[in-house]
């Protein structure tokens, strides 16, 4: 028997699968097919979920785990902020440690346990790195550009300025007002961009934000991979970090950034560091429910027989949500 868990950083929702616990690794190839089943909202497990977390022994110092994520359509996604945070908790709990290392795709990620956001509400504050402005980082191709800074691009839109980050995500960003957010603007261009395009050849994930106040965002993602998401950890980072950069006279980098999103709120901290820039995202680590299986069903995609201890955690989240 074995154990999974079902977590969530500002309800963007995944499942963690530690690889130590296993007599065997499952193969990757095994885990993006199961990724498809398990996260299925009808066929799933507990009403589905976002993707996987892969969790396993890492080599690199410093490191207390890796961490690999697997979208819900069994694609790998370059990083997760969200999806960081809750193996922070997992491994910090594991390993009785709060400040280390995690391996990921493109780098070993700083992480550490932070002040509880609410009652029975953990949170962790993870680095986001590398971060890259150039085409070479997404691809982008046929729009003239080497950098999006700020930038119109007739062939996406004719009145919207975007702005492209890669950390290592990919990431295009506007800033709207509340009729593009409320409309189907973002899930026309999520849609285009993330099937066979001529711009964006390896899908993109597209943020749309609001500036609230200073230091203050709601952002909204359609995620490469996933579609309309909760919250979307990368994306929020960068678009705190498009925030600084077009908006510095509302964005104070000495203080965090606030981002809410449509599955609660994350606190940013952004700063230029010798002609560099340096992000963090701080937010909850919740962990909703404890499952155990058997390998065999697991690996045979069949949930009927899993025991599942609901924590009560989201109750405690829900509640911070409702006071915000």
């Amino acid at each position: 028997m074995v154990q999974l868990l079902k977590v969530h950083g500002s309800e963007n929702h995944f499942f963690i699968l530690d690889q130590t616990l296993f007599d065997k690794p499952i193969p990757m190839p095994k885990i993006q097919k199961l990724a498809q089943k398990i996260t299925n909202s009808e066929k799933g497990l507990l009403n589905g979920a976002d993707g996987i977390l892969v969790v396993d022994a890492s080599q690199h110092p410093d490191c207390l785990g890796k961490m690999v994520v697997v979208n819900a359509d069994g694609s790998i996604a370059s990083m997760c902020g969200n999806g960081l945070r809750t193996v922070s908790r997992y491994l910090s709990e594991k390993y009785k440690q709060n400040n280390f290392k995690v391996e990921t795709l493109n780098a070993d990620l700083k992480v550490s346990k932070q002040a509880d956001f609410g009652n029975n509400v953990p949170a962790f504050s993870v680095e986001i790195s590398p971060i890259r402005f150039n085409a070479d980082a997404f691809p982008f191709d046929n729009l003239g550009k080497e950098k999006i800074v700020n930038t119109k691009l007739p062939a996406l839109s004719d009145k919207l300025l975007f702005t492209a980050i890669a950390v290592p995500n990919p990431h295009l960003i506007s800033f709207v007002e509340d009729e593009d957010l409320n409309n189907d603007t973002l899930k026309n261009l999520g849609t285009k961009l993330n099937q066979k395009n001529p711009y964006f050849p390896d899908g993109v994930n597209i943020n749309f934000a609001k500036i609230i106040d200073k230091n203050t965002l709601f952002v909204k993602t359609f995620e490469r991979g996933v579609g309309f998401t909760n919250a979307c950890g990368t994306g929020m980072s960068s678009t705190s970090l498009a925030f600084l950069i077009n908006y510095p006279d509302l964005c104070d980098e000495t203080k965090d950034i606030t981002v809410y999103n449509p599955g609660g709120m994350v606190k940013t901290n952004v700063r230029r560091l010798n002609n560099q820039y340096q992000i963090n995202l701080i937010g909850n680590a919740t962990v909703t429910h404890k499952i155990t299986i058997s390998e065999q069903a697991l690996l045979e995609e069949n949930f009927n027989s899993a025991q599942i201890i609901d924590t009560g955690e989201e109750k405690d989240y829900q509640k911070f949500i409702n006071n915000l």
